[in-house]
């Protein structure tokens, strides 16, 4: 069984920058679609970023619109780690965020419904 494990979040001021990362265990082949999804408190919780992963390769990530020009998302297939990094950082991105992974059928989504596993979250805080 996959096992996501999250870490980097912190607190911040408005435009500092956060590197978090996502070390996965468990993975037994296959093509994967992992990413980054964040829940602020009272609202449902949003893909970030996501990316097709397989055991050698790396497809074309998709980021949200919101973040586009300031997140990126990346793995170091060596380390078994998935990373977001987050530049100018604004204090509308304050939320919990986790790491997901789930079976590759096609298409790599930003829903949550299609992630079947998850990591128990880090908190990421902007303070202006």
């Amino acid at each position: 069984q996959v096992q996501l494990v999250e870490s980097g979040g912190g607190s911040v001021e408005d435009g500092g920058s956060l590197r978090l990362s996502c070390v996965v265990s468990g993975y037994t082949g296959g093509n994967y679609c992992m990413g980054w999804f964040r829940q602020a408190p009272g609202k449902e919780r949003e893909g970030v970023a996501v990316i097709e992963t397989s055991g050698v390769t790396t497809g074309r990530p998709r980021i949200a619109d919101s973040v586009k020009d300031r997140f990126t998302i990346s793995r170091d297939r060596e380390k078994n780690t998935l990373y977001l990094q987050m530049n100018t950082l604004k204090s509308e991105v304050t939320a919990m965020y986790y790491c997901a992974a789930g079976l590759f059928r096609g298409y790599c989504t930003t829903s949550a419904s299609s992630y079947n596993y998850w990591g128990q979250g880090t908190q990421v805080t902007v303070s202006s």
